[in-house]
């Protein structure tokens, strides 16, 4: 996020400093340059050199500690290894270490992290029930080797539960400083809040039911080349319900009135590789309505990027009929 005393402008141009200057810890051909292609929790370029690409991380300061950011990469590094899924391939810098900490007179240390650039597409979103299918399917392969695998004991990654969500801990901030709320607005999200909470507790955390997820499996991070599907961006995974995966998919379009049967094609591609119980399954609109009021706290909170611009007020008031329906079906 940007500071309130740094403009944007100035912001950017902090972080092309620092994207400039983490390039040196590498050994790449000369004349590299670094082009941004996303802000948002974290700064990520495109490093071109020498006729090949790479893609360069810049961690957002105090979101990650290097420890949490070392056990992302370790798990991304076994899904390659074990053949669950295909994941970027993170690179060693001179010193032989995969982060880097780039300290500029001036500005806070930050972590950095390059990656083999990844060829391929997002799934078409013109028809989105058979791509929601695979990535059912690839969620479960995900699933399965998190259950099998065998963490570091140096583990450490963020808990997306309710508590890291909207209780003492609010990785993504407050939903009350979410665009556009009223009085009216926060009594209806808190009620839907507290029946969420109600029914996730009762829910549980059973090993079967929660554990090490990806925390963002949209669509647009998936990567389509020929036959193969490529996972990228696991900068939020951490411990959660698996079907948190699924609301997950469904950002920013959960009030779609094909909703449901995406959750279908979304199930179907999941059974084909892993068992879901009914009773499981029967909760997934809970935890799409959890990722939802989330979503309204990171957009408050992450103001300044292009995609909290572009949802806006207007993601705070479609939420209201949501709350709704999910009140009336399951309060």
């Amino acid at each position: 996020m940007a500071s309130p005393d740094v403009t944007l402008e100035e912001k950017l141009k902090e972080l092309q400093r620092v994207a400039e200057a983490a390039l040196a810890c590498y050994d790449l051909p000369a004349r590299a340059s670094a082009t941004m292609i996303n802000l948002s929790e974290n700064a990520t370029y495109r490093i071109d050199a020498g006729g090949r690409k790479w893609a360069l991380r810049v961690h957002r300061q105090g979101y990650h500690s290097q420890r949490a950011i070392g056990s992302e990469l370790a798990w991304l590094q076994a899904l390659r290894r074990d053949k669950a899924v295909t994941t970027p391939v993170p690179i060693k810098g001179k010193n032989g270490e995969l982060i880097q900490i780039v300290d500029l007179e001036g500005l806070p240390s930050r972590h950095a992290v390059l990656f083999d650039w990844e060829n391929g597409s997002e799934p078409s979103e013109a028809e989105l029930l058979g791509p929601f299918e695979v990535l059912g399917a690839v969620t479960a392969r995900m699933h399965r080797h998190s259950q099998a695998w065998t963490r570091p004991k140096d583990f450490q990654r963020l808990t997306w539960d309710f508590d890291g969500a909207f209780g003492t801990v609010q990785h993504w901030g407050s939903w009350r400083d979410g665009m556009g709320l009223d009085a009216e607005k926060t009594r209806l999200f808190q009620r839907a809040l507290d029946l969420i909470e109600r029914r996730l507790k009762a829910f549980g955390k059973g090993p079967h039911r929660y554990g090490l997820i990806h925390c963002d499996m949209r669509l647009a991070n998936l990567l389509i080349e020929g036959e193969e599907t490529k996972v990228i961006d696991f900068d939020d995974c951490g411990f959660s319900w698996y079907l948190y995966d699924c609301a997950t998919a469904l950002s920013f379009i959960e009030h779609r009135p094909d909703v449901p049967e995406l959750i279908d094609a979304w199930v179907g591609g999941y059974r084909e590789v892993a068992p879901l119980s009914a009773e499981d399954e029967h909760e997934i609109p809970t935890l799409v309505m959890f990722r939802r009021l989330l979503l309204v706290a990171w957009i408050g909170s992450h103001a300044e990027t292009d995609l909290a611009k572009s949802m806006g007020v207007p993601y705070t008031r479609d939420t209201v009929p949501l709350c709704e329906d999910y009140l009336a079906k399951f309060g």
